[in-house]
C-alpha cells in the first residue's frame, strides 16, 4: 500500500460517523487557510477531465467553471490541480492514481469512461475519496465505500429542448446527432423525442425525429468533421431543428447548422457563450446540465469533512439540469420559455414522467 496515504487514516478513523471523509495534507502550495484563529492546511482536490480538456466548449468546461466557482468560494482552503489523460485516454488509471499517491485527497474523475477505472483506483487507495462525473460502478452501492457516483437527469434536460425544437420547427422534422453510442447518450435521445413528441400531441401535429451517432468508440466525442457530416445530411432530410449531445464533435453540428441557417441545440454548457458571432445566431438553447455545481458542492462537502461515497443524483428538482437562457437566444425563443418553465415545474412535482430509454 502507498505510505503516502497512510498518514490520513487517523483523519478517516474520526470521520466514521459519515460513509466516507478525506482530508488531504501534505506540502502544497495552499498555504494555511483559517477562520476564527484556526489554521489548517488546504484540502488538495485532483482533477482528471476527460479526453480533450478544458476547451471543449461542454462536458470538461462545465467541470471546470465548477472548479474555478469552488476556487472562488473556498480561496486557500482548496489546493486544486487539473491533468487530462493521452490522446486515447489510456492513461486515465494511471493519472488517478499518480494524484491519490500524491496525498490528493478527492479525486475527480470526468466522464463515464471512467468508471472502471475509478472502481479500481478506489479499492486500491482506500484512504482517497474518488468521485466519477457520470460514471457508475457497483461499489458505489456498497456500505463505507470510499467512491461517489454522480449522475445527472440528463433526460429531463433534454425533454426540454425537445419541446422547444418541437415548438421551433416549421418544417416538422428535428434532428438529434449523439457523440458515442450507448446507454448514457440514449437517455439524451429519450428525453428529447419524448419532449418533441409531447409538444406535438398538444398541437395535433406530426414531428419526426431523425437520429444519428457519431460512433461507437471515445473518438466520437471529439470528431467535429464528423458531427458536420451528419448534421448536414440531417439537414438534407428537412430537419430545421438539431440538437446535439457529442462533446467536441457538437463543434460540427454548431457549425453546419449556422451555414445552412437552421437552428442548433447546444448541450452540457451554455455553448452561444462560447460559438462565434455567426454561429450563436442560430444556436436556439443549450441543456445545460450543471456538472458545475456538482463539483462546487462535492469540493465544498470535502473542504467540510462531509464528502461521502455512494450515488448522488442530479435533476431538474435538484439544480442539476436547465436549459440556457441568455441575451442572445432571448429573440430565437420568443414565448418559448413560458411553456418550458410549465414544463420544468411539471417535471420537478413529477406530474410529467420522463423515460431514459428510446422508445
Amino acid at each position: 500500500m502507498r505510505g503516502v496515504r497512510g498518514v490520513r487514516v487517523g483523519a478517516l478513523i474520526l470521520a466514521l460517523g459519515l460513509v466516507v471523509a478525506a482530508c488531504g495534507g501534505g506540502d502544497d502550495e495552499g498555504g494555511d487557510a483559517g477562520t476564527g484563529g484556526d489554521t489548517a492546511e488546504a484540502k488538495q482536490v485532483g482533477v482528471v477531465y476527460d479526453i480533450g480538456g478544458r476547451g471543449d466548449q461542454s462536458f470538461n468546461d462545465s467541470a471546470g467553471a465548477g472548479l474555478d466557482a469552488a476556487k472562488q468560494e473556498q480561496g486557500s482552503k482548496v489546493e486544486i490541480k487539473e491533468i487530462e489523460p493521452n490522446a486515447d485516454g489510456s492513461n486515465r488509471k494511471e493519472l488517478l492514481d499518480s494524484l491519490a499517491d500524491e496525498g490528493y485527497g478527492l479525486v475527480f474523475g470526468i466522464g463515464f469512461l471512467f468508471s472502471e477505472d475509478i472502481a479500481k483506483s478506489a479499492t486500491e487507495s482506500p484512504d482517497t475519496t474518488f468521485a466519477v462525473i457520470d460514471g457508475f460502478a457497483d461499489s458505489c452501492l456498497e456500505k463505507d465505500q470510499n467512491l461517489l457516483c454522480i449522475g445527472f437527469k440528463e433526460e429531463e434536460g433534454s425533454f426540454l429542448v425537445g419541446a422547444a425544437a418541437a415548438l421551433k420547427t416549421e418544417s416538422n422534422t428535428v434532428g438529434f446527432v449523439g457523440g458515442l453510442e450507448g446507454d448514457l447518450i440514449k437517455k439524451f435521445q429519450a428525453g428529447y423525442e419524448a419532449g418533441v413528441k409531447y409538444i406535438a400531441d398538444q398541437e395535433g401535429k406530426q414531428v419526426k425525429v431523425l437520429v444519428d451517432y457519431a460512433g461507437n468508440t471515445p473518438e466520437a466525442f471529439r470528431n467535429p468533421a464528423k458531427g458536420k457530416e451528419l448534421a448536414l445530411k440531417q439537414i438534407g432530410q428537412g430537419a430545421d431543428v438539431i440538437y446535439h449531445a457529442s462533446g467536441g464533435t457538437g463543434a460540427g453540428v454548431i457549425s453546419a447548422a449556422a451555414s445552412k441557417q437552421v437552428y442548433a441545440i447546444g448541450v452540457d454548457s451554455d455553448q452561444s457563450l462560447t460559438a462565434s458571432e455567426a454561429e450563436r445566431k442560430w444556436i436556439l438553447t443549450s441543456m445545460l446540465k450543471r456538472v458545475d455545481n456538482a463539483v462546487q458542492q462535492t469540493i465544498g462537502a470535502y473542504v467540510g469533512g462531509t464528502v461521502a461515497g455512494g450515488i448522488q443524483t442530479f435533476g431538474l428538482k435538484e439544480g442539476g439540469i436547465d436549459y440556457a437562457q441568455n441575451e442572445y437566444n432571448k429573440e430565437l425563443l420568443g414565448d418559448i420559455p413560458t411553456t418550458l418553465d410549465e414544463l420544468k415545474q411539471k417535471i420537478a412535482d413529477g406530474e410529467i414522467k420522463v423515460p431514459d430509454k428510446p422508445a
